[in-house]
């Protein structure tokens, strides 16, 4: 989809290549501390599932509700996402959300299965709780008694919504220390870490981070922010 960048300065290179258009809706500040480290934090071996990316900010998002959406094409990610309203963290999130939710799609066939597999364990487990309200949602619309067994596209929304959010929850642990959410609506931490362990073994983390915390790391532009 081609966008005009008209009015909004010109686009900023970030790490892996790709670039943050609009800059001019976000501070150089917000760039500066949460926009670019979150983007540095994604592996290299997720970056080189998915297409060069464009990041386009704007105050609203015309025509639509929500807080993000992205599309893709054979040689191209975009990524769209509104800024009015939302902390420069929680919009730094929104963008890897909707990375993860473009490397759903380009999962290979065992992984589908092994990710299936891991959530059958928790269902199996009693766990009701979720990574995020989307993926939560969703899954309670799943355990919902009396509706009977779950379609087979219900449960596949349900798999790409986990995740998505747990896999964006990764790059945020690899970005910065984070704190495990409680509460009935929330994944246990147990079973958080495994997912995170999961991830981790498909995408392992760029040298310089790591998943569990550890020493502080200093935080460099890389290389390709600097061409």
């Amino acid at each position: 989809m081609a966008m005009s960048q008209s009015g909004g300065g010109s686009p900023l290179r970030l790490a892996h290549g790709w670039r943050l258009a609009r800059p001019a809706s976000a501070s150089p500040e917000e760039i500066r501390d949460f926009i670019r480290p979150a983007v540095r934090a994604i592996p290299r071996s997720i970056v080189r599932r998915l297409n060069p990316c464009t990041i386009f900010l704007a105050e609203r998002l015309e025509g639509s509700r929500v807080a993000s959406r992205w599309t893709e094409t054979d040689h191209a990610l975009e990524i769209h996402a509104a800024s009015a309203g939302v902390s420069p963290h929680d919009l730094a999130l929104e963008l890897l959300r909707c990375v993860c939710q473009a490397l759903w799609e380009r999962l290979n066939f065992q992984e589908e299965a092994d990710w299936l597999r891991r959530l059958q364990a928790e269902w199996d487990a009693g766990v009701a709780g979720e990574i995020d309200e989307e993926a939560f949602q969703k899954k309670r619309r799943l355990l919902r008694k009396g509706q009977g067994p779950p379609g087979p596209r219900r449960v596949r929304i349900y798999l790409r919504e986990a995740f998505a959010g747990s896999a964006a929850e990764y790059v945020h642990a690899l970005w910065h220390d984070v704190t495990i959410r409680s509460g009935p609506e929330h994944l246990p931490a147990r079973w958080l870490r495994r997912r995170l362990q999961l991830l981790s073994a498909w995408f392992p983390p760029d040298r310089g981070y790591r998943l569990f915390p550890g020493p502080a790391r200093p935080c460099r532009p890389a290389a390709d922010e600097l061409a």
